[in-house]
């Protein structure tokens, strides 16, 4: 697949989306399994640079000895480029699905969470043009949710009392590194 499909699961407790790189696989939720497998003229597989996993495994990861921070697999964005009132999209990996994420500044830190509503995870809170954030929360664009920007909590809205899905990530040198050991590898989607 040339561009990545964003997939729902939805089970009776539980609901993922990502974002889908290959052309085969599978995606779990709770006891349900989703598998998949589309054909065409050309795979993941055979595009080049790609190894199938959805991330171009050629010079833009090199070795983490380079001194350039952007060579980095973990490296997501620069601090100075996450707006101070919004956020900055993001994507990480794990095998061949993609997470889609934001990057939000708060009180000199940095935090990311899934960039997706509880009420509804295939609503993004960041459609490309950075969330809302209004009196240190943020705002879901559809229901009106909001969301404390120092820990993710749900305080208004149809999912109150829910949490923001956080993705771990840490700064170093005023670079925003992703540290989730759940996820392989990201890049920044908005710069």
């Amino acid at each position: 697949m040339r561009d990545p499909a964003r997939v729902t699961l939805e089970t009776e407790n539980d609901e993922r989306t990502v974002r889908v790189h290959d052309d085969e696989g599978e995606l779990d939720v709770d006891d349900a399994t989703f598998r998949f497998a589309v054909r065409g003229n050309e795979t993941a597989s055979e595009t080049s640079g790609e190894d199938g996993d959805g991330v171009d495994d050629t010079d833009s990861f090199a070795s983490e000895e380079t001194t350039d921070p952007k060579s980095d697999p973990h490296y997501l964005a620069a601090v100075e480029d996450i707006p101070t009132n919004g956020t900055l999209r993001f994507e990480v990996y794990d095998g061949q699905y993609g997470v889609e994420g934001i990057l939000q500044r708060t009180d000199g830190d940095v935090l990311a969470w899934e960039n997706s509503c509880p009420h509804e995870p295939e609503v993004r809170l960041d459609k490309g043009f950075g969330a809302l954030v209004n009196d240190g929360q943020l705002v879901c664009h559809k229901h009106g949710a909001r969301f404390d920007c120092d820990d993710g909590f749900c305080t208004r809205g149809p999912c109150r009392g829910s949490m923001l899905d956080a993705i771990e990530v840490e700064v170093r040198d005023e670079t925003v590194f992703l540290a989730d050991e759940r996820f392989e590898a990201g890049h920044c989607l908005d710069n």
